[in-house]
């Protein structure tokens, strides 16, 4: 499950940020369902004349919406703050776990035939295709089984985001008008997101693909190769360079600028090679274009250099915690090591109180966060470099628990 973001799984329950991995907990107050039925209904009313002007005829819509009721458990997902935290090495420890590879690498050999025509045709990796698949349905073993039309017709009438879900629901109505799967089979996940690798239906409309030859755009049912390559069209979309890695890692040398650890900043392998920064076993880096630092664990964690193919994963999912898993399973699913450096295991993430807290007072001292909503994007990061700097402490932007012990003393 994934943050809210614009890509293939454009909403889901859990946020990811370059420090920690919030998991979901589904324990926010909603009205019961019946308190909400007549209402529904009545929406459900109001929505039809907009959906037949977007072109849904009267058949769909009834055959889709039979039997559709709210559903409260949605609602509630959808409400959740999460206040459980996973780090970053938590989360890697799942998403590229042996278990996880292993059946990856049984994944590829399975669709091995399929997989390479894939490859040939968008150019996109099969092993960072697989790495999706594993990541978002366990390889086809968890693709969600909530019905997609109810769930979106809930959060739609819910009304928190109410012009999204419309606009998702009435993509999901076309798609069973086009006939490439039945109301019935058309499950997923709580938030819409759909078959072995996860497409919202505005993403399906204009990304998949059939690839079976069967006439439908079928990623829902057990054979995944209308899914697979519908996920290396949409990353060809948006730019898949072939044969160029999403990232590697890297050593950083003692005295390293972590100023220069910036998505904003690029230079090419050899330039930061002038600068001391080789592959974990010393070597120069390939120059595979213009590369940034990144460190998802701070100053003390794994360091990566990533290249333009870690912005095309991201419009799959923009959490680099997501971006990071999927490319480094891929890279296992090749034969490659484990990430080589430790990672700063004594941490724990901050929870969502803190975070908050941390925007709050970074806020107040002068190191504005723009926004405090709990997120560790890249402005809080920037304040947190800010306020390190102010410090003489290494400005790696780490927001961890020494970070807002710091930064309440300095209050």
């Amino acid at each position: 499950m994934k943050s809210v973001h614009v890509g293939v799984f454009a909403i889901a329950a859990a946020v990811f940020t370059p420090v920690a991995v919030f998991a979901e907990q589904a324990d926010s107050v909603v009205p019961a369902s019946e308190a909400f039925d007549t209402g529904f209904q009545e929406w459900l009313t109001t929505f039809r004349p907009r959906a037949v002007a977007a072109g849904i005829d009267d058949a769909t819509f009834d055959t889709a919406m039979r039997g559709v009721k709210f559903d409260a458990n949605v609602v509630r997902r959808d409400r959740n703050q999460s206040e459980f935290t996973k780090t970053i090495w938590d989360y890697l420890a799942t998403a590229t776990s042996d278990a996880r590879i292993e059946n990856g690498m049984r994944a590829l050999a399975g669709q091995r035939e399929a997989l390479e025509q894939i490859e040939k045709t968008y150019g996109v990796e099969k092993e960072i295709v697989v790495a999706i698949w594993g990541l978002e349905s366990a390889y086809g073993t968890f693709r969600g089984d909530d019905n997609v039309i109810s769930s979106l017709a809930s959060l739609a009438y819910e009304g928190r985001r109410q012009d999204f879900f419309e606009g998702e629901l009435v993509e999901a109505l076309k798609i069973l008008q086009a006939g490439d799967t039945s109301a019935a089979q058309m499950t997923g996940s709580w938030a819409g997101a759909m078959g072995h690798t996860q497409f919202m239906p505005s993403s399906f409309q204009l990304h998949a693909v059939d690839f079976s030859g069967d006439a439908k755009r079928d990623i829902w049912s057990d054979d995944p190769r209308d899914a697979l390559a519908s996920t290396a069209a949409y990353l060809k979309h948006f730019g898949w360079t072939t044969g160029q890695p999403w990232g590697t890692e890297v050593q950083l040398p003692a005295g390293f600028d972590y100023l220069l650890a910036d998505r904003e900043v690029t230079k090419s392998s050899p330039e930061w090679a002038e600068l001391g920064v080789v592959g974990v076993s010393g070597e120069a880096v390939p120059d595979n274009g213009p590369a940034s630092i990144l460190l998802p664990g701070g100053a003390k964690g794994a360091a990566f250099m990533i290249f333009d193919n870690f912005a095309v994963l991201e419009r799959y999912n923009s959490a680099d915690a997501y971006v990071i898993g999927v490319g480094h399973l891929s890279d296992r699913l090749k034969g490659g090591k484990p990430i080589q450096h430790p990672w700063p295991m004594e941490d724990r993430a901050l929870s969502f109180a803190e975070r908050i807290e941390l925007q709050t007072e970074l806020t107040a001292l002068g190191f504005d966060t723009v926004k405090i909503d709990g997120k560790i994007g890249p402005l809080t990061i920037s304040a947190v470099r800010k306020f390190q700097t102010s410090k003489a402490v290494a400005p790696d932007g780490y927001a961890s628990v020494r970070l807002l012990d710091m930064v309440r003393e300095a209050r």
